[in-house]
């Protein structure tokens, strides 16, 4: 697997249009859509979706940002190369807790339950990803350790774990269990979100071990520690949710539930 391209789609009045740009723009673009239809199926306003979308999507891009120049901090030497995405350097740990830091802002502000919400972005949300990952593939970063495997990603004429493939392909799998699990077993308002920060967690930990361009904390990987808390937050989320009633989202679909906040 090789890619000798470049890794301008096209320009717009001089103005360089990435591919990376393009996959993230439009796996965002099929997370909101399907999301706000899923919100409606069950009986949500979608319109709740499109609305926290136009605050949670540019902010989670600058949590990213802000999360990797942190942990790269001796690589930035002015406010301008900080503020330059277009150079690179987004994690994704730090765009998904912006987002939920910004949905229970939003939920409370609304007055609608912050689960209700995150249960089905946190369903395509991995489908966004596993779209996003293919950016790392044209801009040839983003790879493993050395590997003379089949499918091994051809890099200056060295085969390497192709991480990037690893983790699009591993969160189209955690897409389609919580889609599975959302339409088929779901009871309690929360539980595919805890699902996703567990699964996701558990997939990014072990890709995590292959890469070589990891952000580090001494002698820990940065991504890995990040992953073991979301696995930690999911556990802590399923054990709080024994406690809530076990027919949530079969009463909402008709309209015994009130849309509350979640603390209620």
């Amino acid at each position: 697997m090789q890619y000798n391209g470049s890794r301008v789609a096209f320009e717009i009045f001089g103005v360089q249009i990435y591919w990376y740009a393009i996959l993230i723009v439009t796996g965002m673009a099929l997370a909101v859509i399907f999301a706000s239809k899923e919100l409606k199926r069950i009986g949500g306003k979608e319109d709740h979706i499109y609305d926290l979308s136009l605050i949670l999507l540019p902010l989670a891009v600058i949590g990213a940002r802000i999360y990797y120049v942190i942990f790269e901090w001796q690589r930035y030497h002015s406010i301008w190369a900080m503020l330059d995405i277009r150079s690179g350097g987004l994690a994704i740990h730090g765009g998904v807790i912006v987002g939920v830091i910004v949905g229970i802002i939003y939920a409370r502000i609304k007055k609608v339950r912050f689960f209700t919400l995150s249960d089905v972005i946190m369903i395509f949300l991995p489908l966004a990803q596993a779209i996003g990952r293919w950016g790392n593939f044209f801009n040839n970063e983003a790879y493993g350790y050395e590997t003379d495997l089949p499918w091994a990603l051809i890099i200056d004429g060295k085969g390497h774990h192709p991480t990037f493939l690893y983790e699009s392909l591993g969160n189209l799998l955690i897409f389609g269990v919580l889609l599975y699990f959302f339409r088929n077993k779901q009871r309690k308002f929360g539980q595919t979100t805890s699902l996703y920060l567990i699964f996701y967690g558990i997939l990014r930990f072990i890709v995590e071990s292959f890469r070589t361009d990891s952000l580090w904390i001494g002698p820990f990987r940065t991504a890995q520690i990040t992953s073991i808390l979301f696995i930690v937050a999911g556990v802590a989320i399923l054990m709080y949710l024994k406690k809530q009633p076990e027919n949530q989202y079969e009463l909402m679909k008709n309209n015994v539930v009130e849309k509350t906040t979640v603390e209620e």
